[in-house]
């Protein structure tokens, strides 16, 4: 007969290695929760990205016009054609769908802008004659972009 071993009041109990089922689920829930917000974030700061860059062609192009009609004469005759245009005046109601250089051709890839102008006589300080150059721009992204300068009589 063999000798019977007498259990112990110790039971001693192996290590647990790896990990259940279910917590390997719940792991996989909780990475792909965070994921997704991640990638949400991520795509539209991307869509969004190339708004500025839109809005500063726009200023660019509003920067163009309105220089180019600052350095024209206070006054002269009227004109009608684009590249006969002398004084400031000339530009009053000009309305230009695509952007155009100062001769009057289109500049390659900006024909989906609009540029107008409006020219008004205005009175600064009290005492200084000067007309208000009014440069609006629309396109995509970008809707009425105002630029005013003006051009006193020196």
């Amino acid at each position: 007969m063999t000798a019977r071993r007498k259990p112990s009041a110790k039971i001693a109990y192996r290590q647990q290695s790896g990990v259940t089922l279910i917590e390997l689920i719940l792991s996989i829930l909780i990475i792909s929760i965070a994921l997704v917000g991640i990638l949400s974030v991520i795509n539209l700061t991307t869509s969004n990205s190339a708004n500025p860059v839109v809005q500063h062609q726009a200023v660019a192009i509003a920067e163009s016009y309105l220089e180019e009609i600052l350095l024209q004469a206070y006054s002269g005759g009227s004109t009608s054609a684009r590249a006969d245009f002398d004084d400031v005046d000339d530009y009053n109601g000009l309305n230009d769908n695509g952007v155009h250089d100062q001769q009057g051709h289109a500049v390659a890839g900006l024909s989906q802008y609009t540029v107008s102008v409006a020219v008004s006589a205005n009175t600064l300080s009290g005492s200084v004659t000067a007309k208000q150059i009014s440069v609006t721009v629309n396109g995509p992204g970008v809707s009425n972009l105002t630029l005013v300068g003006y051009r006193a009589n020196y």
